[in-house]
C-alpha cells in the first residue's frame, strides 16, 4: 500500500519538515471540523496552494496529500447527506446503508493511521508514495 522509494531530489531538512505538514494538515483539520467533510479539503488545498511555488520534493507531497483528501472527502460528503437525509426523515437505514457507513469508517481510519505513518517517515527523510495516490501524481509530475 506504501512504496518506500528513492526521489531523484535531495531535499533539505526543512524540506521534508514542509512535506511532512502537507499529511499533518488534513489530521489537524479533521480535529477541527470532524462533521463537515469540506473542512479536511479547505484545509489540505490551501497548505497546497501556499506551497506550490515550493521545491518538486514539497509539492509533490502536497499534491498526493490533496489527492488523497479529494477521495475521502467524495466519500465522507455521501455519508453526511445520506446520514442528514436518515436523521431528517427523507430516507430510511437500509443494509446498504450501514454497509456503505463501515467502508467509510474503514477507509477514514485507514487513511488516518497512513497518513500519520506518512508523515512520520517523511520527517525522517524518505519518499514514500503510497499505491494509487503516488502514481497519480507521478503521471501529474510527469516522472
Amino acid at each position: 500500500m506504501i512504496l518506500n522509494t528513492a526521489f531523484t531530489y535531495q531535499p533539505a531538512d526543512y524540506e521534508d519538515e514542509k512535506a511532512s505538514n502537507s499529511y499533518l494538515m488534513s489530521l489537524i483539520a479533521i480535529m477541527i471540523g470532524l462533521p463537515l467533510p469540506i473542512i479536511n479539503l479547505i484545509a489540505t488545498f490551501g497548505f497546497y496552494f501556499m506551497n506550490r511555488k515550493e521545491s518538486i520534493y514539497i509539492r509533490w507531497h502536497c499534491t498526493q496529500a490533496l489527492l488523497s483528501q479529494i477521495t475521502l472527502f467524495l466519500t465522507n460528503t455521501v455519508v453526511f447527506w445520506w446520514t442528514f437525509s436518515i436523521v431528517f426523515g427523507v430516507k430510511e437505514v437500509t443494509d446498504f446503508y450501514i454497509g456503505y457507513l463501515s467502508a467509510v469508517i474503514v477507509f477514514n481510519i485507514i487513511e488516518f493511521v497512513v497518513t500519520i505513518y506518512t508523515s512520520i517517515q517523511i520527517r525522517k527523510g524518505k519518499h514514500l508514495e503510497w499505491w494509487f495516490y503516488g502514481g497519480l501524481t507521478n503521471k501529474l509530475f510527469g516522472i
